[in-house]
């Protein structure tokens, strides 16, 4: 019931920043197709803890600030190593072990990878990704596990 209503709740903000318009005729046509929505979503029984993920709301502003500062930094060293050239770029491939304990906190940690510079999640099999890599700094930095640990901090909230 509470990813229900959290569902409504989220409907409800997007359409309002969206709508712009605030009539009583376009709001109360907003809400009804804000609750038929949630009325269908609600019988297609996929209302649940990974759709609306309200178990994050207050662990995910701090894990999004870090992984900006990640994706920051990561930018950084690929420019660097494009403007070094050819002779500084080691790529590689390999496996990277997800201790995650949901599917979507192993969806988190691989996009994660993803999103960061340099590296790349190209299969996610079990608890198992196959990361490809820029150079091998960024292999060592996902084996020291600091990424993995805060997405697995971001989880168990």
């Amino acid at each position: 019931m509470r990813h229900t209503i959290s569902l409504s709740i989220v409907l409800a903000i997007f359409w309002l920043l969206n709508s712009g318009h605030y009539t009583y005729l376009i709001t109360s046509l907003g809400a009804a197709s804000i609750a038929i929505v949630v009325f269908i979503a609600h019988r297609m029984d996929v209302v649940d803890h990974e759709s609306q993920p309200i178990h994050l709301s207050l662990t995910y502003p701090s894990f999004s600030l870090w992984l900006a500062k990640e994706i920051l930094v990561a930018n950084f060293a690929v420019v660097k190593h494009i403007w070094l050239g050819n002779k500084t770029i080691t790529p590689m491939i390999t496996t990277v072990k997800a201790s995650q304990k949901t599917d979507m906190g192993k969806v988190i940690y691989a996009t994660s990878i993803t999103l960061t510079p340099g590296t790349v999640a190209l299969a996610l099999v079990g608890d198992q990704i196959l990361v490809h890599s820029l150079t091998r700094e960024n292999i060592d930095s996902l084996e020291s596990g600091t990424m993995d640990r805060r997405v697995s901090g971001l989880e168990s909230s």
